[in-house]
């Protein structure tokens, strides 16, 4: 089950993995690893909520999402977009960005070095976002209590977390003019163009989540009627079928996964600028990932869940906020890229096995839930 499930993506790895290591030695193999690790695991929650509504609806909405869905969204999203960043941030074409990748590299290097800072701007906000939202919020399991508690608590305040990522950018930026001037303000016209990119980061993730928000809404609208609907069959002494949905709820159910989707690539494909530059590098560890996205997605559908290791959803979001942190640092300061792949790796890692600790000690209690364990810290 699990080969032929899995088969295409260790197929997608071993062959990703080879062709780093005949284009950039082992240092590209190191960079594509990290690359892959780090988006499998953000995957992980993104294939959960996939396998959550997708469980919803019938066979042949589940076969259009699994092949036209996955193919518009997570390889539309973790292998064109990068390349349409580096485009825009450049201002070059997109087929020109790719042409110079591969035949003037140190011409690309260059452009994409020039780049950066609006890059990280761009990304870092966005990511920031995704971490102060999860941060801030309540939640019934905990992992570092000790950082999440009290900080649930401040969550309570309305648009904080806009508050503060809209702090961070600003000092950023005041920071980054002030190093340019220093320094003889090469970069010091570019401290505007941080501050405007970073606020096009924040837009962009209000928007995806406006969007977000737009479709959940409608799907609820339509599970509403569905029951309404099944309801009035019963009083009715009509057979009532198990709700797999179809038609116009399932497509709007269709609607809200391909925004999702979106919305999960934009956190891999921004924490792939923390890690290289390259877009071939990045292609190669982004598309190993939308591999297991898809397999996550089918094996959790067909045998049940995964979210046993409930901690990994929050290692996720930390190594998101560590990746948002160090791509603000990378705005004026060179970060080694197995430093900053190795530091989100090590978070869901270790969140991973703060997982198995807690499941052994519930087991160990009779399968007692509220047998929660310290994760160490």
């Amino acid at each position: 089950m699990v080969l032929k499930t899995f088969g295409w993506s260790f197929a997608v790895t071993a062959i990703g993995l080879v062709a780093a290591v005949f284009y950039g030695g082992w240092q590209a193999f190191g960079i594509v690893a990290i690359l892959s690790v780090l988006e499998i695991s953000l995957s992980f929650d993104n294939a959960v909520i996939n396998a959550g509504i997708l469980k919803k609806m019938n066979a042949f909405w589940q076969k259009i999402f699994l092949t036209v869905g996955v193919l518009i969204a997570v390889f539309g999203m973790r292998l064109v977009f990068p390349v349409v960043i580096v485009a825009i941030s450049a201002q070059l074409g997109p087929i020109e960005a790719i042409d110079l990748s591969f035949n003037d590299p140190d011409r690309y290097k260059e452009l994409v070095t020039d780049a950066h800072p609006s890059i990280a701007a761009f990304g870092g906000m966005f990511l920031l976002m995704i971490f102060l939202d999860f941060i801030f919020e309540d939640r019934d399991i905990q992992w570092l209590r000790w950082i999440e508690r009290p900080l649930a608590k401040l969550g309570k305040v309305d648009m904080l977390s806009v508050c503060v990522a809209l702090i961070v950018l600003l000092i950023s930026a005041m920071t980054f003019a002030t190093h340019a001037h220093q320094h003889g303000g090469g970069h010091a016209d570019k401290a505007s163009t941080v501050m405007l990119s970073g606020i096009a980061g924040l837009i962009t993730y209000l928007v995806v989540g406006g969007l977000s928000g737009f479709f959940e809404n409608k799907l609820e609208e339509e599970e509403e009627r569905e029951q309404e609907a099944e309801e009035e069959a019963k009083k009715a002494g009509k057979p009532v079928s198990g709700v797999l949905l179809a038609g116009k709820a399932a497509f709007f159910m269709f609607l809200y996964l391909e925004v999702l989707d979106a919305s999960f690539s934009f956190d891999g494909v921004i924490g792939a600028f923390a890690i290289t530059n390259e877009i071939v590098l990045m292609a190669l560890g982004l598309g190993i990932g939308a591999m297991y996205v898809r397999s996550l997605t089918v094996y959790l559908v067909r045998q049940g869940t995964l979210d046993d290791y409930v901690y990994l959803e929050h290692g996720a979001h930390y190594a998101i906020g560590a990746l948002a942190v160090i791509l603000l640092v990378t705005i004026q300061y060179e970060i080694n890229e197995l430093i900053t792949g190795s530091v989100g790796v090590i978070l869901i890692g270790w969140s991973f096995w703060s997982s198995v600790r807690r499941n052994k000690a519930i087991a160990a209690a009779g399968g007692d839930s509220k047998a929660e364990v310290s994760s160490g810290v």
